[in-house]
């Protein structure tokens, strides 16, 4: 019986040390795909001011003010 406890202890130890690495990684994973998100949301910013900032340079910016031609 005693020999039978022993296993069973030695198994759940190997799960434990298994389940830690499984965290471990899944935690860097995560960490890592917070920095790439963070990274795109500036250059999708970015991207939407450079948008904005050339939308209002082009000449006819205004078009929804206008009336349509055929007035």
């Amino acid at each position: 019986m005693g020999n039978d406890l022993e296993g069973r202890v030695n198994e759940l130890e190997a799960r434990l040390a298994f389940q830690d690495d499984t965290i471990q990684a899944l935690n860097e994973a995560v960490g890592r795909q917070e920095l790439e998100l963070e990274r795109l949301r500036r250059a999708l910013q970015l991207l939407a001011t450079r948008q904005a900032d050339l939308a209002a340079s082009m000449p006819g910016e205004a078009a929804d003010d206008q009336p349509p031609p055929h007035y």
